[in-house]
Parts: C-alpha cells; sequence; structure tokens
C-alpha cells in the first residue's frame, strides 16, 4: 500500500513540473500577406532521368510527377522542387498552384 501511494505521490509530483500544451488565440482582421508581384518565370524541370534500364522512372505504380513550382514565403517568393506523388484517388489529376489576378492559388487534386 506504501508503494502505490509513493508510486502516485511521484506520478502526480512529476506532473506538476509538465508544460501543457494549449494555445488560445484570438485574431481580428487576419489576412495572408503575399507578395506584391508577380514570381519570377518557372525553372526547367523534368521528371529525373533514370540511368539504369532495369529501374521504373516512377517509384511505383499509381505515381504522378508533380512538376516544381514557385510558392510565397513572406514578402518573396519560394522554389519547390518537383517530386513523385501518388494520386490520392483512382483518375485524380493534379492543378498546379499559380499566380493570377495579383493572387496566388494553390495547387490541389482534382477529379
Amino acid at each position: 500500500m506504501k508503494t502505490k501511494l509513493l508510486a502516485l505521490m511521484l506520478l502526480a509530483g512529476a506532473s506538476a513540473f509538465a508544460h501543457p500544451h494549449v494555445f488560445i488565440g484570438v485574431g481580428f482582421g487576419y489576412r495572408p500577406v503575399y507578395p506584391a508581384y508577380a514570381p519570377p518565370p518557372v525553372v526547367a524541370y523534368a521528371p529525373p532521368v533514370v540511368a539504369a534500364a532495369y529501374a521504373p522512372p516512377a517509384p511505383g505504380p499509381g505515381f504522378v510527377w508533380i512538376a516544381g513550382y514557385r510558392y510565397p514565403v513572406g514578402a518573396g517568393w519560394g522554389w519547390h522542387a518537383g517530386y513523385w506523388a501518388r494520386r490520392p484517388f483512382a483518375g485524380a489529376v493534379w492543378v498546379g498552384p499559380r499566380y493570377f489576378g495579383g493572387h496566388y492559388h494553390a495547387g490541389y487534386w482534382r477529379r
């Protein structure tokens, strides 16, 4: 009985020093900040060339090549290199991100 009580006291005492990960935030008038200018031209980027004849170009069936694209980072533009991605569902088509009419539109999968 004493050992159980001692273990319970140690556990309770240790939890008193743990930092809870709770965050409550309230924001008013939040507006994402995008660069005030269009992104630079896209870098020519193609799927990796396979050197060995026995290796498949894609990591496996159902993968599709997502070409590199620019995305907003603070007041400038970052570059996300191309990569292989698995289609989330059959017949999915990737619509790449674009900058149109002064706004950035993120890429997405569509049917």
